[in-house]
């Protein structure tokens, strides 16, 4: 399918005008058929985000639901990830995600759609009373909470930015050190009414350099977790040369990116730990939420 000459510069309908059907219901396989094969209709824009974000509808024998839909055509290009796209990296992020068994990223495919190749993403209704981050007064995080770091919240005061102390975090932590991740931000932590934790938005992942920027680091340096080395060993051996998760790495990423991920997870299970912010690049990213 060709793309269009350009992609709508703002919102087509509101997001929330979208077609019913967008909660994470079925299985991944179902999500997955009807990401891949249903037909997209663009519901509306999503507004704030540096490149094209549009909410569709996928629809295929009657069922539907809604989906990001994130075309390569309305991506910035970025000076420090020259390599492939925004779009190949987020898939590239669910693939290993699936391996993981925890289920951190909603299911991802890379497809033709209404503007060209892009990602496609199911749709995620967050809970906005479930909360993951805050900032208090006080100079210590309270049990239950993992600080962050200080920040400047007008008046020349500050405050103290902490997550909560939540396994589900943790094992994003994980996975974060994996890929890579460059940005993850509070915005991109999605937990559901059900009680799931989903993580959005990984098109800036993958660099073979080490760039891992996030507001998870309350637990830097500490042991990991038993289930986070099983886990990781799992990755070392689907990662190896001619290994499943390599082959499919393989048409998303440069090679040179995929020695990288082996690196990490390598190190990662050679230290035991969870990795420490480095000296050589800002460690949260910005705006932090």
């Amino acid at each position: 399918m060709s793309a269009p000459e350009r992609i709508p510069p703002g919102p087509v309908t509101s997001p929330e005008a979208a077609p019913p059907g967008g909660a994470p219901a079925g299985s991944p396989p179902d999500a997955l058929a009807l990401l891949e094969r249903g037909e997209l209709t663009v519901d509306g824009r999503v507004g704030g985000a540096s490149n094209a974000v549009l909410r569709c509808t996928a629809e295929l024998d009657g069922r539907r639901v809604a989906c990001v839909y994130k075309p390569v055509a309305g991506e910035r290009p970025l000076w420090d990830f020259p390599d492939g796209s925004l779009a190949r990296r987020e898939t590239a992020a669910y693939e290993v995600s699936r391996v993981t068994g925890w289920d951190l990223v909603p299911p991802t495919v890379l497809r033709d759609g209404p503007y060209g190749e892009g990602m496609c993403q199911l749709w995620i209704e967050a809970d906005p009373q479930a909360a993951l981050l805050a900032l208090v007064e006080e100079e210590e995080p309270a049990p239950g909470w993992r600080a962050i770091g200080f920040a400047e919240v007008g008046e020349g005061r500050t405050a103290l930015l902490v997550h909560a102390d939540d396994p589900r975090l943790r094992r994003l932590a994980v996975f974060d050190a994996v890929v890579n991740n460059a940005d993850r931000k509070g915005g991109h932590l999605l937990p559901d009414a059900g009680g799931r934790l989903h993580a959005i938005d990984h098109g800036v992942t993958f660099n073979a350099e080490d760039k891992l920027r996030t507001l998870l680091w309350g637990w830097a340096g500490e042991p990991l977790p038993a289930e986070a080395v099983a886990v990781l060993e799992r990755l070392a051996v689907e990662l190896a040369p001619g290994g499943p998760l390599a082959g499919r790495l393989a048409a998303l990423i440069t090679p040179a990116e995929t020695d990288a991920v082996r690196t990490r997870v390598a190190r990662l299970l050679r230290t035991g730990r969870h990795p420490e912010p480095g000296g050589d690049w800002p460690p949260i990213p910005w705006p932090p939420i």
